[in-house]
């Protein structure tokens, strides 16, 4: 009698079950509170710069020590979860960017502040990562690709919410109940996930010591169990060979994976750019500090829109033509937004940076989905995270551009510095080879095909 059971089967051809969905859900808000303590920084940054006398240019390395965090915490998830599990890694992000955050409202000085943020910043950048593993590992096969995009979106929502709840803070208790406030929500958050995340099921098949742990999952999960089973699966050991990062540039993907990276780079330039600074430049075009706060708010909210509506065009008409034509969109946006009077139409200008951040937000939210299509499975989780890599170094370079540009040429600077950055990566896209094809054209088929040979 055979008693192995393949776990990854049950799950990929299994039903969506009331548990699956429910973990799916808690890795959901750990993003959206990923993205809403995130983002907290942009909507402060006025009221300190006042507050404190201070330049912007000074405040810049603790927007860029936040930055680096997130870089740290994203390459570092991954061992995190791959040796103390799904859940752990999560709960550990969302605790450690909570704690750092509540302690922002107590910080004396930039230095201080800096070094906070850089705490905060490795959760932050672990809690992504670490939530959508999760979401892809409790999800069918049928529905992951729709899950796992719909949890990356939830991160500008997170920031969208910040914003309101920004307005409402800032005005009546100041900055630093902001951060204090702001900080609590994930601690109890993160609190609450130790009693309801459960362990992936694709993380307890790779250790026999909790197979017991895995057998109760699986009933819950409403899967049929065998005595005695033996715990295997099959389709993620399979994929498990190791890949050099120099298979990044063999068989045909150099020019694709430079093209990757370098659009990475300037997305997040032109993306953290807007999350860092967008309220300092509303603030110092002449808006009132409370109004500066809905530019990040409407560029949000307008993400939210903008990756949804691109990823399915992507599913009806291939990648290449919708991230140029939102490539496009986002650079000519901003050089519109040239000729608005902040102080006589402010109501345009925050409509014109929600609609920048709609293309912005769809082009970074579907390039993940690009370089799933482009780096077949031996090489693709290689191909991926460096190129968020390369990415984060550019969201490190707008700490400091964005304060330069705003304190050298004001709010016709910070624009150009949005919109030239987006066409760069319209010119990297477009060099990009092996765009996701049209469904039901032969070129995705040999494209699909490339792959899985070489993978």
């Amino acid at each position: 009698m055979n008693n192995t059971v393949d776990v990854g089967k049950l799950i990929d051809e299994g039903p969506f079950t009331t548990l699956q969905k429910i973990a799916v859900f808690l890795a959901a808000l750990s993003i959206v509170l990923d993205g809403f303590d995130g983002q907290l920084i942009g909507f402060a940054i006025p009221h300190i710069l006042k507050e404190w006398g201070i330049t912007r240019s000074a405040f810049a390395p603790a927007v860029a020590a936040g930055l680096v965090g997130m870089g740290i915490g994203s390459a570092c998830a991954g061992l995190l979860a791959d040796r103390f599990g799904r859940r752990w890694a999560v709960i550990i992000s969302v605790l450690v960017f909570g704690m750092a955050t509540s302690c922002v409202g107590f910080a004396p000085d930039v230095t201080t502040i800096a070094l906070l943020r850089l705490v905060a910043g490795l959760g932050i950048g672990g809690a992504l990562p670490s939530s959508t593993t999760v979401t892809a590992e409790f999800t069918p096969a049928k529905w992951r690709t729709f899950a796992v995009t719909a949890t990356i979106v939830l991160y500008p929502l997170g920031g969208m919410l910040a914003g309101l709840y920004a307005g409402e803070i800032l005005a009546t208790h100041g900055w630093r109940n902001l951060f204090f406030i702001g900080g609590l929500l994930p601690i109890a958050y993160g609190f609450a996930l130790i009693f309801a995340l459960p362990e992936s099921p694709r993380f307890l098949v790779r250790r026999s010591a909790r197979w017991s742990e895995l057998e109760t999952l699986l009933g819950r999960m409403g899967r049929a169990l065998i005595a005695h089973a033996v715990y295997t699966d099959a389709v993620e050991a399979s994929r498990e060979q190791r890949a050099s990062f120099s298979s990044l540039f063999k068989d045909g993907m150099a020019r694709d994976t430079l093209a990757i990276w370098c659009a990475f780079f300037m997305c997040l330039v032109a993306s953290y750019s807007a999350f860092s600074w967008l309220p300092v430049m509303l603030s110092s075009a002449g808006l009132p500090l409370a109004l500066a706060g809905s530019g990040l708010t409407a560029y949000n909210l307008g993400g939210v829109f903008g990756a949804l509506g691109c990823a399915l065009a992507i599913a009806r008409f291939g990648s290449r033509w919708p991230m140029l034509i939102c490539c496009a969109g986002a650079a000519l946006s901003a050089f519109a937004m040239h000729g608005v009077d902040a102080t006589r139409t402010p109501a345009l200008l925050i409509i014109g940076f929600g609609v920048h951040g709609l293309f912005v937000n769809a082009v970074q939210s579907t390039m993940y989905a690009l370089c799933a299509f482009v780096y077949p499975t031996r090489v693709r989780a290689t191909g991926t995270s460096s190129a968020l890599a390369f990415g984060r170094l550019g969201a490190v370079l707008s700490a400091f551009a964005g304060a330069a540009v705003i304190s050298a040429g004001g709010a016709g600077a910070y624009l150009s510095l949005l919109a030239i950055a987006m066409l760069l990566v319209f010119v990297a896209l477009a060099m990009v080879r092996n765009h996701i094809a049209r469904p039901g054209n032969p070129r995705r088929f040999r494209a699909a095909k490339a792959g899985s040979v070489s993978g």
